[in-house]
């Protein structure tokens, strides 16, 4: 964890987002995407490699932050409705 470096958000000019495609059709297609967001990237043309486009899917479908659910307490009531504290209940 120590003497990592800090990478840039991706698709900014820090960390541009990079993707392979196989045509050139493909790679007027990805690069309008890339333009119509404004950011920042590198395409490369390759036909005989597998066309690698995770970097746009991942700028396109940003992932969405969890939201922990609440912990019961162990002197709060359990949550099967015994009426009991959590700790005496459900806990062991």
């Amino acid at each position: 964890m120590f003497g990592t470096k800090k990478t840039g958000k991706l698709g900014t000019e820090k960390n541009p987002a990079t993707v392979n495609v196989q045509s050139k059709a493909r790679f007027e297609e990805v690069s309008s995407i890339f333009k119509a967001h404004g950011w920042n990237y590198r395409i490369g043309l390759e036909p005989e490699k597998p066309e690698e486009v995770s970097a746009l899917n991942r700028l396109l479908n940003p992932l969405k932050p969890m939201i922990a659910e609440k912990k019961v307490g162990r002197n709060q009531p359990c949550q099967c409705g015994s009426g009991k504290k959590f700790k005496n209940c459900c806990s062991a």
